[in-house]
């Protein structure tokens, strides 16, 4: 410590501007119930580097917070199905106000969750960018509202901000548990689709986008937080995408 003359001040740092203080707590919603159940379907083996990410996830001080819930070694559309059956059957997990979906070779930054809960009051469900693997990879934000009709085209990824989308990737993603508990949403919510009609041609869906496409008809809206980079784990190339 440097010599100083000391003056005393015993009001504190957080309380000399009460105004930017209460804002800065207001955006972070952290005086709020931020009770989330934390699920994941994997094959059974998590590598270390995904794992190491998970470690770091901070998670909203004396907040409920559990998880990761592992499904093992089911289709993914049927592990969610699952996972989010049981949670709505438990007479305590029920109550609770967000899942996050994080999948198993998914690598979310430190602040990810806490920066995904600052807006859940405008949205119902805000996930994480992240990118298909490979090197022509595309951003999992799909489809622009504002766009008709319905698409789930990959879109431009803006810098560092909220942006609405008709459907996200599932590898770091936060749902307020209510909308599972709306009829007008068809069990089971996720499902993988693979169909020909003769007026709408080929329809191939993953799990995601089917209830993506149900929720939105039901008027819910998404979001991709683009501030929240996640990485995308080959594990047989060892290559973060």
């Amino acid at each position: 410590m440097q010599p100083q003359i000391v003056v005393p001040d015993y009001k504190g740092y957080h309380n000399q501007d009460q105004t930017s203080t209460n804002a800065r707590l207001e955006k972070a919603k952290s005086y709020r119930d931020l009770s989330t159940i934390i699920i994941c379907p994997t094959r059974g083996v998590v590598p270390a580097k995904v794992v190491q990410s998970w470690m770091g996830l901070m998670r909203p001080m004396n907040q409920k917070v559990i998880g990761p819930l592992f499904a093992i070694g089911m289709e993914v559309g049927e592990a969610y199905n699952s996972m989010i059956e049981m949670i709505l059957q438990n007479p305590e997990l029920s109550k609770w106000k967000y899942i996050l979906t994080i999948e198993e070779d998914n690598m979310p930054p430190p602040d990810g969750l806490l920066k995904l809960y600052e807006h859940m009051d405008d949205y119902d469900v805000v996930g994480g960018l992240y990118w298909t693997k490979g090197e022509g990879g595309q951003p999992m934000i799909y489809g622009d509202p504002s766009v008709t009709p319905l698409n789930f085209i990959p879109q431009m990824p803006r810098v560092d901000g909220i942006q609405p989308a008709n459907g996200l990737g599932m590898g770091f993603h936060l749902f307020k548990l209510d909308m599972f508990k709306d009829e007008k949403i068809p069990r089971p919510w996720f499902k993988t689709v693979q169909e020909f009609t003769p007026q709408a041609g080929a329809k191939m869906y993953t799990q995601d986008l089917y209830f993506y496409e149900n929720a939105g008809k039901a008027g819910y809206k998404f979001a991709c937080d683009t501030r929240v980079k996640v990485g995308h784990y080959d594990f047989a190339n060892d290559i973060v995408w």
